[in-house]
């Protein structure tokens, strides 16, 4: 295998020992590894409050990571050279003088990148910062990771990146989203941009609509603390579902560079018709998951999750009705929901194509042409196309054709994080926000949030494990479109 990788790198983890470094992080630095995607002086600094010797924590994170790569691709030989590189220090970030310690592990390594990735809630993200200022760590190499969400607000996010950029310079600062890592949704540019059959067609003079869907079948688990203060709005929607809707609808770059993406992405944010007044209640849907059954199973209703406010009106659902006020989709309604309790996994893209302008063949022609972009569980393209059945007469049906990633390319598919976190490495910024793009997000989501609070309205409840509120449906029933859900 030839070597891949770039210069020597600092790699130093805020929240080492929590569930994302365990399950995203520290497995996509093990492929990494494994694959010479590192510089052999590459190391790996842990911190966090809990008290361990790098030898135990050594231990901890073999047993992660032995859990959350495939069995084939983890060997003892790879271990046991990863294993080197991995060093854990205790740190409380609220703590500035104990940064001077942090200082003196890294050491004195003139033009070594540095990358700090901060895994912790926001509310540490500005004082690690500035603490890591005050101890000289930060330089012209030095980069700072931030995970979302940013802020509960317009105002909270500018708060907090006006701390970090009074530190951080911000083409050095890589907000991240991990759905923008995902295979499927980089397939969708090459999609749109590399193939002469889709481009032309890219625009309301063709498309009917398009729905965008991330849907979870686990409730909230143990984050009730973190997500009856955010809900589903600011945990998905101002976020990933934006940032997958500016992919779908943002004009070609002049070149694939990361400041020419962002201004695109950022065009589609501010071209989002804004809801505010009454058009929140016509245009979007807040709910809320009830008791429910999954396969003979018993889930428990929303407010009876640990952490939960048993009165909270915290939405775990939302579905809304996007609109983008610009030549190419004026008239094309984007339809938006997320939601956690549900009858489904699933993330995708579709994009339904209108109806031929004349019906040729007798019967009731099925819609077809439908293009559908699977995130997840498993990621794949397909067209959905109008075929004759065969047998006597004209008769049309749906058939699919079909692109699995798994049998189309026969070599394991880099999970977003390797792909995201070798990205900072190399200081590539394509595929993170921009502070802009922030808050344009906000300034779009904020009036909605506001409309939800003004007019009291609590959420609509739907059973757990169902496939949301019925409210959802008729959002969509009143334009005469439905969501495509295998039901």
């Amino acid at each position: 295998m030839s070597v891949r990788y770039g210069n020597a790198c600092d790699i130093v983890v805020f929240g080492g020992t929590g569930d994302l470094a365990m399950r995203k992080l520290l497995p996509a630095l093990f492929y990494l590894h494994r694959d010479r995607h590192l510089h052999p002086d590459t190391r790996i600094l842990s911190l966090a409050r809990a008290r361990h010797d790098t030898a135990d924590y050594r231990k901890l994170v073999r047993r992660h990571v032995s859990q959350h790569v495939a069995k084939a691709d983890f060997d003892e030989t790879s271990w046991a050279s990863f294993a080197e590189r991995l060093d854990f220090m205790t740190l409380n970030v609220s703590q500035r003088i104990e940064f001077a310690g942090l200082a003196k592990r890294l050491g004195d390594h003139p033009g070594r990148v540095r990358v700090f990735y901060l895994a912790t809630l926001p509310d540490l993200f500005a004082p690690a910062a500035l603490h890591l200022e005050s101890a000289g760590l930060v330089n012209a190499e030095a980069r700072i990771v931030l995970e979302k969400p940013l802020g509960d607000s317009l105002k909270t996010a500018n708060q907090i990146n006006d701390r970090i950029s009074s530190v951080f310079d911000e083409s050095r600062v890589f907000r991240i989203d991990h759905f923008l890592g995902k295979e499927a949704v980089q397939n969708l540019l090459a999609l749109r941009f590399g193939n002469a059959l889709f481009e032309p067609l890219w625009r309301n003079g063709h498309i009917d609509h398009v729905q965008i869907s991330v849907l979870e079948t686990v409730g909230v688990e143990n984050r009730g603390a973190y997500y009856d203060h955010a809900g589903a709005m600011r945990d998905m929607v101002q976020n990933h579902l934006l940032q997958l809707l500016c992919l779908v609808a943002m004009e070609a770059p002049v070149h694939f560079e990361p400041e020419a993406v962002r201004n695109e992405k950022l065009k589609i944010l501010e071209a989002l018709r804004p809801i505010t007044g009454m058009d929140v209640q016509d245009q979007t849907v807040r709910g809320q998951y009830s008791k429910g059954k999954r396969a003979g199973e018993a889930l428990p209703a929303y407010y009876f999750e640990k952490s939960v406010d048993h009165d909270s009106n915290t939405e775990t659902y939302v579905a809304l009705k996007a609109e983008i006020d610009n030549w190419r989709w004026a008239g094309v309604p984007f339809y938006l929901r997320t939601g956690k309790s549900l009858a489904q996994r699933k993330s995708e893209i579709i994009i339904q194509f209108k109806s031929v302008p004349h019906r040729l063949f007798p019967g009731n022609t099925p819609a077809g042409n439908r293009l559908v972009i699977r995130l997840q569980p498993d990621e794949s393209i397909s067209l959905s196309l109008m075929a004759k059945s065969p047998g006597r007469g004209m008769a049309l049906q749906e058939v699919d054709l079909d692109l699995h990633f798994d049998e189309a390319f026969k070599r394991r598919r880099w999970d977003a994080y390797e792909r995201l976190l070798l990205d900072v490495i190399q200081g590539d910024a394509t595929l993170f926000m921009r502070r802009d793009e922030i808050e344009a997000a906000w300034r779009w989501v904020d009036p909605i949030i506001s409309g939800w609070h003004e007019v009291y309205r609590s959420p609509k409840r739907y059973a757990a494990g169902s496939w949301g509120p019925e409210a959802a449906d008729s959002l969509l029933e009143r334009a005469g479109h439905v969501w495509f859900d295998e039901r």
